[in-house]
């Protein structure tokens, strides 16, 4: 209920304006937010599944800008849209599989692995857009995260519906599949889960491999939203998605976390992001509300720890 009742405050705060009101509370603003929340909450299914598991990946935005622009790249070869979206999404589970099998089979740092993933993944993307923006001709990829009557909240864009189908299948796949249960005990305790039989190196290779399908999903949101591959998008999109988890009530240490958490800590920063433009409040407030909001996050993550470690002590 935590994250729940910070975002429930978070809208009542932009409400209390008078001139804001009018404008927030609409169905046409609270599509554009869902639309906006697509990318980050897409992506934060995927870092969900690698935190709870104990491990970090930096390597987001850089996946998501290579992604778009490989996506720009097939239409722009006339390859058929159902293979644009098979091949980006595969893509970026290959991203994951490299960076996964790095973690598990030389028993590297996630946090240095992704990090230098992150460099290779952005320079790869510049490479293959020349360093300028690819601008393909209109196709139905583009439609995924088209606003039709953007005056009203319905029909909602293809986008969010299925960042909404995605988010249920995996709530469920986290919390009532054996892999699910795996990855909260590979985060709770490595050393214990190994001992109790779970082939770690093949989970944390799996996981990797399914959160970087859905990086690769959100790039090809990226690119419909934008209607165009642009190498250079998504920096610091990486902590956007961490912060969604972690504000979702995730821990950085492993173990805990949940999928309706982190859909409601990114609906939670694009309603942020909103309501600061609604306000007109500069970029650099909007950036400086959002660090508040994830060390404040962070802070009570570990007062919760803290008050366990005391209770079971």
């Amino acid at each position: 209920m935590g994250p729940l009742l910070g975002l429930l405050f978070v809208v009542g705060l932009f409400s209390l304006s008078d001139e804001v009101r009018p404008f927030f509370l609409t169905g046409g603003n609270f599509k554009i937010v869902l639309t906006q929340t697509v990318i980050v909450a897409i992506g934060a299914l995927g870092m969900t599944l690698i935190i709870v598991s104990g491990g970090i990946d930096l390597s987001v935005g850089s996946v998501v800008a290579l992604t778009s622009v490989l996506a720009a790249r097939l239409v722009l070869a006339g390859v058929p849209p159902a293979a644009v979206v098979v091949l980006t999404v595969l893509v970026g589970s290959l991203i994951g599989f490299i960076n996964g099998t790095t973690v598990a089979v030389f028993r590297m740092m996630p946090f240095i692995v992704t990090l230098g993933m992150m460099g290779i993944v952005r320079g790869a993307a510049k490479w293959m857009g020349n360093n300028q923006t690819v601008n393909p001709p209109d196709n139905p990829v583009n439609r995924l995260m088209a606003l039709t009557k953007p005056q009203e909240l319905f029909p909602l864009p293809i986008g969010v519906w299925v960042a909404i189908g995605l988010a249920v299948l995996m709530a469920v796949v986290l919390r009532q599949t054996v892999f699910g249960r795996y990855i909260f005990a590979i985060g709770s305790n490595e050393s214990t889960a190994r001992l109790c039989g779970i082939r770690v190196p093949l989970q944390k290779i799996g996981i990797y491999s399914l959160a970087g399908l859905f990086f690769g999903l959100s790039g090809l949101m990226q690119f419909s939203r934008l209607t165009q591959g642009d190498p250079s998008v998504a920096i610091g999109l990486e902590l956007d998605i961490i912060a969604a988890v972690v504000i979702g009530g995730a821990s950085l240490s492993g173990g805990t976390g949940s999928i309706a958490g982190s859909m409601i800590g990114a609906l939670m920063m694009a309603v942020l992001r909103n309501g600061s433009n609604q306000m007109g409040w500069p970029t650099y407030m909007q950036e400086i509300i959002i660090g508040i909001v994830i060390v404040l996050a962070v802070g009570l993550d570990r007062w919760r720890q803290v008050r366990g470690a005391r209770r079971s002590g």
